[in-house]
């Protein structure tokens, strides 16, 4: 049984059941957000996506302190990449460039493969690893509804609240909030642990521009001390 928290939001208060709310934590894999993974052997900077970490753990603290369903999703393909579309598919050939598939040396000595489960690639980063009870979604689209359990498990528990974190803005995580806005679920996404690497040295960056995009027509924006300053309420209450 939860009970509802109001949070200073953008473009307005938003309010949620913390009994109906899941914390989705998007691509927070090793090939994002580590060296030697798919981003960083592409030759980009994936600093941003490591600073989401820090801010990503404490709003996971807080809300498994109040008991909210955390998800994880992870973005894979088959060995035999039989799932990432055929040759001429835009999924495939936009990954082409990214090396999806290629067989790597991993930092840690072992044999990995680019975006490929089950490989040091994929894994989530260490210091985000999933608990017991938490929920992992493999998917092999940016939207994390794309051929995916996600949303029979959301309706099994009644969720109706999304809270996003993770990795990236505009890519997987507002693939993912369209899709759940779509499919009826409130999407809030906080603005201090998400981030995009695409367009981020331009003088308006994606990141920004997903987010006002969300807050016009899909959901919410808010920062993290909302949500925990608002889940600790909660606990204090409950005491």
């Amino acid at each position: 049984m939860g009970t509802r928290q109001s949070i200073e939001a953008r473009p307005e208060p938003v309010s949620f059941d913390t009994g109906r709310t899941a914390v989705m934590v998007i691509d927070m894999q090793k090939d994002f957000g580590s060296r030697g993974g798919m981003f960083d052997l592409a030759g980009l900077d994936v600093a941003p996506i490591g600073r989401l970490v820090q801010p990503i753990s404490r709003l996971l603290e807080a809300a498994r302190n109040a008991g909210l369903f955390i998800i994880y999703t992870r973005q894979e393909h088959n060995a035999d990449l039989s799932d990432a579309g055929s040759e001429d598919a835009p999924h495939r050939i936009k990954h082409k460039r990214m090396n999806v598939g290629r067989t790597v040396a991993a930092p840690d000595g072992s044999e990995s493969r680019v975006l490929v489960r089950g490989t040091w690639n994929t894994a989530i980063v260490p210091d985000l690893s999933p608990h017991p009870g938490d929920a992992v979604i493999s998917k092999h689209r940016f939207s994390a509804f794309f051929e995916t359990s996600l949303d029979s498990v959301l309706r099994a528990r009644g969720i109706d609240t999304l809270i996003f974190t993770g990795a990236t803005t505009s890519i997987c995580v507002e693939s993912t909030v369209r899709d759940a806005t779509f499919r009826d679920y409130r999407c809030i996404v906080l603005r201090d642990c998400t981030t995009e690497l695409i367009g981020a040295n331009a003088p308006r960056s994606n990141h920004e521009a997903s987010l006002l995009a969300i807050e016009v027509l899909f959901g919410w924006t808010a920062e993290s001390d909302a949500v925990i300053g608002a889940l600790a309420e909660q606990r204090a209450a409950a005491e």
